[in-house]
């Protein structure tokens, strides 16, 4: 399992480290024939890699020698099984990082003093990254989703289980004090503590929340704090604190989904009124340049666009993969500019953007 791009995780990884730091990226295939062709590239890109360390003046022996070492830790890491559009991996002294990317990266192989994490970045933004928060009386689960999974939390101190005291089940059957019932004291009190929990999860990893449980815990908890009243959307379905991924998955899609339409029709309005107001880039040359100067307020993208251009100082250009100069990934640089300058980044079906070049911005002036 390759560990999730968070916002932090993206931060850390594109602080300066000591020379080299190794980015291998290369697309990959989720399914045959294309797939067969996967594990001959990793090969060829990690002999590259080798051959550029080995040969590279300005690494020592013992900085050499470590170097590789995690180059192997991380290839051993590596599961083309369950491949899906591209793979990153990321190498320097002491430290190494693997992801499977659903957004397909161009095949290179980059020494520097930093990480090439735009690709990282872009496949961030484009998986639609959410939480879900199952609720019972005595179990509060978090999961985190994306566009084509969901998968339990552990690292913020959940699952949060309540512990009973001295139970007396013949009581709290006779008095009707089951803790199902959401009227106890206790109860209340622990799906408040889970708000607590919860608000710390947000304020480190800001994503769309959507709310699972029984009507009476949602009605509980959306009292005991604004987190809950402000969620994406409130699902009143009991049971999911006990369930498997792809049973919370097939719950919360048709919310993830109706969440994703607004969010298009939001951002293709906001267009609409960029053009009126003499505020709108259209084509890659034009939304490159603008985000380049930090005017991009907001930035949509046709899903699937990828494009390779040279630049030639004042314009990018067509060209082709094998050309000098050539950058593959430029679509993705673009979106690593715009959420660099605190711009936001839709993205939205393919020919959705036809008559402005498959890429577009509202600017902010």
């Amino acid at each position: 399992m390759y560990p999730a791009l968070t916002p932090a995780v993206l931060t850390e990884l594109r602080r300066p480290r000591p020379y080299p730091a190794v980015s291998i990226l290369m697309p990959t295939h989720r399914r045959e024939p294309d797939n067969a062709q996967d594990p001959v590239r990793l090969r060829t890109l990690a002999a590259s890699a080798r051959k550029r360390i080995e040969e590279d003046p300005e690494v020592s022996r013992a900085v050499r020698i470590d170097v590789l070492e995690q180059l192997d830790r991380a290839l051993a890491e590596v599961d083309l099984v369950h491949a899906e559009d591209g793979l990153a991996i990321l190498v320097a002294p002491g430290e190494h990082h693997v992801w499977s990317l659903g957004r397909t990266a161009p095949a290179r192989v980059v020494l520097s003093d930093t990480f090439l994490t735009r690709n990282l970045v872009a496949a961030q933004a484009a998986e639609r990254p959410h939480w879900v928060l199952a609720l019972a009386a005595d179990r509060v689960l978090l999961w985190g989703g994306n566009s084509e999974r969901v998968a339990e939390d552990t690292r913020h101190g959940f699952p949060l289980v309540r512990q009973y005291e001295n139970p007396d089940p013949e009581r709290q059957e006779r008095i009707g004090d089951k803790p199902s019932t959401f009227q106890d004291e206790e109860t209340k009190i622990f799906l408040r503590q889970a708000e607590g929990e919860l608000g710390k999860v947000l304020a480190a990893d800001p994503r769309p929340l959507y709310v699972v449980g029984e009507a009476a815990a949602l009605a509980l908890l959306d009292a005991a704090g604004p987190i809950v009243r402000g969620a994406t959307a409130q699902i009143p379905h009991g049971g999911l604190a006990q369930a498997d991924a792809e049973t919370v998955r097939k719950v919360v899609e048709p919310a993830v989904r109706a969440h994703a339409d607004a969010g298009i029709s939001d951002a293709l309005a906001r267009l609409d009124k960029a053009r009126g107001r003499q505020a709108f880039a259209a084509g890659v040359d034009e939304v490159w340049r603008t985000a380049a100067e930090g005017r991009v307020a907001q930035l949509v993208v046709e899903e699937n666009f990828r494009v390779t251009v040279r630049d030639e100082g004042d314009h990018l250009v067509p060209a082709e993969a094998e050309q000098s100069g050539a950058r593959e990934d430029i679509v993705d640089e673009v979106i690593e500019r715009a959420l660099d300058t605190g711009a936001q980044v839709s993205f939205v079906p393919d020919g959705t953007l036809s008559d402005a070049g498959r890429i577009a911005a509202d600017l902010r002036y």
